[in-house]
């Protein structure tokens, strides 16, 4: 009988051994998987042309990244329907830490209230970091006899049925109307499918007006185009001497757009953690920092540098701008 006991008592002890080690594999497999990740080249999504702001944000970022992590960031760029054919591919990808999303305020939070999407921009992305911020420049043709925001308005008001400005994409269109409404003007848009045509346009006399982001001042200093006003609160350090529009008596047209980066829902806790580690140390690297200024990209402060900071923007965003959307009638494109 004590022979008996025993051995029931030994298979007790190895069952419940063996069931505690089946309890801590999945985490010890987690711990194990982000130790050792990555073992291969990584893909990022990037909603644009190669060439254009949110690709040259992307390859900064990537080639920095690739010496922390070890593994090439091949760059993927997907354009089309306003960044959602991106958007689709993003949240289709395996959720394993190999395929990450440069994603844009426009694709990821604008969209949702212009189009009829198949996933939910709020949860199906797992957020990992934010990375910067860019004010879009109120541009004109270098011939519009306007010298201020004031005169622009007024020549606007006379000239309803000839003006004219360019969108080229959602957060543009967003922009573009709601100046219209807080000035009281009326103009036609015309839809570009990105932001170089446009400001080609622009250039060439053939449209009036463009809200674009700072990569345009070049053009500026060239005396190609003007600009009139940026939509951030403060002026900007790499052009100081336009003024916003808050200051000249637009508060509500404060604006800005972001790039954040994101993986599909479901990627590990312990890659997005890598992910972000290895983002933030980027994004410390005095020669991205350097290159995102050059290119009047904000970088943002190193608390918000977050899943967290990122995913609360998202939801905050778009209980801000769906409504305003809907209640100017902006349609997709």
């Amino acid at each position: 009988m004590a022979c008996k006991g025993h051995i029931m008592k030994t298979s007790r002890r190895k069952f419940l051994r063996f069931a505690g080690a089946a309890v801590a594999a999945p985490a010890f497999s987690n711990v194990a998987r982000a130790q050792t990740y990555p073992t291969r080249p990584i893909t990022m999504i990037v909603p644009g042309v190669a060439g254009g702001p949110a690709d040259t944000v992307g390859r900064v970022l990537a080639e920095r990244m690739r010496t922390s992590l070890g593994q090439p960031i091949i760059i993927e760029n997907i354009t089309g329907a306003e960044g959602n054919i991106a958007t689709t591919r993003a949240t289709r990808a395996k959720p394993d830490g190999y395929t990450i999303d440069l994603g844009l305020q426009a694709n990821h939070v604008l969209n949702g209230a212009l189009y009829s999407l198949q996933y939910d921009l709020l949860d199906d992305f797992t957020p990992i970091s934010l990375l910067v911020s860019v004010p879009e420049v109120l541009y004109a043709r270098n011939t519009l006899p306007a010298k201020d925001l004031e005169e622009l308005i007024t020549w606007l008001k006379v000239n309803s049925n000839t003006a004219s400005a360019g969108t080229a994409s959602a957060a543009v269109r967003l922009i573009t109307v709601l100046f219209q409404k807080k000035t009281g003007t009326r103009f036609a848009l015309v839809p570009y499918r990105g932001g170089a045509p446009a400001i080609q346009d622009l250039a060439a006399g053939q449209i009036d007006l463009l809200f674009a982001p700072t990569d345009g001042l070049s053009l500026v200093r060239a005396g190609t185009i003007k600009a009139y006003a940026v939509t951030s609160e403060k002026r900007l350090g790499i052009a100081p001497d336009i003024p916003t529009l808050a200051e000249m008596g637009l508060p509500a047209l404060s604006f800005y757009s972001w790039l954040g980066l994101f993986a599909p829902k479901g990627t590990p806790k312990e890659v997005i953690g890598k992910l972000n580690a290895t983002t933030v140390q980027a994004l410390a690297d005095p020669t991205v920092r350097s290159r995102l200024a050059d290119l009047g990209w904000e970088i943002f402060p190193r608390e918000r540098q977050t899943a967290e900071a990122l995913g609360a923007l998202v939801k905050a965003d778009a209980e801000k701008w769906w409504p305003i959307i809907k209640e100017l009638g902006i349609k997709a494109e």
